[in-house]
């Protein structure tokens, strides 16, 4: 066991906060440790640390860099395995429910009421002897284009996820972030053709990012959409880059953007009113965001955050892993294709399991 897993070990007995997180293409593990219990919230958004931010509040949970130790290490990917196996799972569960609450919201686009809304369901899996070790190791090996962590509070839980999607990257005046959208399964080819249903999701994704930015940046920059593999999912990506106004507006840049209508829908309001009536469970903090504020942990260079949406999540309990998925619901789409698509995304989390 490496200095960092000890680390670790030592916090769990000790029930104290920590998380451990291993950037897109990186080759480190970070591990951020708080030194006592207390759960710390943003205030100004200047503070530095490691934010844990929930789909729906408003306060913002973070590990603050001055009450933590920090641990780097070098990860060796040959050592890093998967276990690869899905095949115990049932792929059924909540199918009747789910395809009932995206019917519901078809209706309710086809009512005006909102042109998207990203409904998602929560499916319990047997879990014995979690191991934060392995399942990082399982994570990184499988996914090492994802933002990896795993994520401990003893006011919050135990999280863990393997997100493909950039929320928000600042560094300076610059600042970056990307709209990702449409789901298909890959199939072993590289020619991936979208349907018309995927190319408006995304557009509506763009739309949104484009226009909560318009008074915080200028000189925006767009690119052409482009299809993007991220484990055994493709999506269409489109990657946008702008200049801040001010430095000082980081904490209205994450508002203006969280939820994003990747996770959430547009206009934002409706869609999040219908999401919080409808889906019958607490989010809780899936499909917020996580990352670096303030502060690059390997570089400890400031005025650098590194967001991520948490995506392809899960909570774990100690005999059972909850699962987060979800999809984007337009007029066009299909309650059973939608399910389908859920069980795809389910497969990134499971796949770690032991």
């Amino acid at each position: 066991m490496t200095d960092l897993f000890i680390k670790v070990k030592i916090q769990q007995e000790q029930k104290l906060p920590f998380v451990l997180f291993c950037k897109p293409n990186s080759d480190r593990v970070v591990g951020i440790f708080q030194k006592n219990d207390h759960l710390y919230f943003l205030e100004s958004f200047e503070e530095k640390g490691f934010v844990f931010a929930p789909f729906d509040a408003e306060t913002f949970p973070f590990i603050p860099l001055e009450h933590s130790d920090v641990y780097v290490e070098n990860v060796p990917r040959k050592d890093y395995f998967s276990k690869g196996e899905t095949d115990n799972y049932n792929s059924s569960v909540g199918k009747d429910y789910f395809e009932e609450l995206v019917a519901k919201g078809i209706d309710a686009i086809e009512n005006n009421d909102f042109v998207k809304v990203v409904l998602s369901r929560k499916e319990e899996v047997p879990l014995s002897d979690f191991d934060i070790q392995i399942t990082m190791r399982r994570m990184i090996s499988q996914y090492p284009t994802a933002f990896n962590y795993c994520f401990f509070h003893p006011k919050i839980g135990t999280w863990i996820g393997a997100t493909p999607e950039q929320f928000l990257k600042t560094n300076g005046n610059a600042m970056q972030t990307v709209a990702l959208a449409g789901t298909q399964l890959a199939t072993g080819t590289q020619n991936v053709v979208w349907q018309n249903k995927e190319e408006t999701e995304q557009q509506l994704v763009t739309d949104f990012i484009i226009g909560s930015l318009q008074d915080l940046v200028k000189e925006v920059t767009i690119s052409s959409p482009y299809s993007v593999k991220a484990g055994n999912l493709w999506h269409i990506k489109t990657d946008i880059s702008a200049t801040l106004k001010s430095k000082k507006i980081l904490k209205r840049l994450i508002l203006a953007l969280h939820p994003t209508s990747a996770v959430c829908g547009l206009p934002k309001q409706p869609a999040k009113d219908f999401i919080l009536k409808n889906e019958g469970y607490n989010r809780e903090y899936y499909s917020g965001f996580l990352g670096e504020l303030n502060i690059d942990f390997v570089t400890f260079k400031t005025l650098q955050t590194d967001l991520f949406v948490n995506l392809r999540c899960m909570k774990v309990l100690s005999d059972k892993a909850q699962l987060f998925i979800g999809c984007g619901i337009t007029k066009d789409s299909n309650p059973q294709d939608e399910y389908k698509e859920t069980v795809n995304k389910s497969m990134t989390m499971k796949k770690i399991l032991g």
